[in-house]
């Protein structure tokens, strides 16, 4: 019923940048928190950043002040701003967000996207 799509992710040198976007589409009536998640090998996922519905965010501390999260509620998409990359940020990165559908509108569901990698290699 609902899908999201993650783009943005790829190849890039210590100390550059990247941007991912996630589009969620499908029998949508309202999104609150969407956010973004990763996955080292080896390691289990851990929560990146976070945006609710009103604009607050959450964020890791290993990206607090390289990472921006934000949010467009007229497209039901999400962004994640990566700058200062380290090769420690290498990981699938996968979007996530709680949705209600049209038919059950009092209950928010967790979706998610099918990853996207991100590599931080010289």
């Amino acid at each position: 019923q609902v899908q999201l799509v993650e783009s943005g992710g790829g190849l890039v040198q210590p100390g550059g940048s990247l941007r991912l976007s996630c589009a969620a589409s499908g029998n949508i009536f309202r999104i609150n928190t969407m956010g973004w998640y990763r996955q080292a090998p080896g390691k289990q996922r851990e929560l990146v950043a976070a945006i609710i519905s009103g604009g607050s965010t959450n964020y890791a501390d290993s990206v607090k002040g390289r990472f921006t999260i934000s949010r467009d509620n007229a497209k039901n998409t999400v962004y994640l701003q990566m700058n200062s990359l380290k090769p420690e940020d290498t990981a699938v990165y996968y979007c996530n967000a709680a949705v209600a559908v049209i038919t059950s509108r009092l209950r928010y569901d967790p979706y998610w996207g099918q990853g996207t990698q991100v590599t931080v290699s010289s």
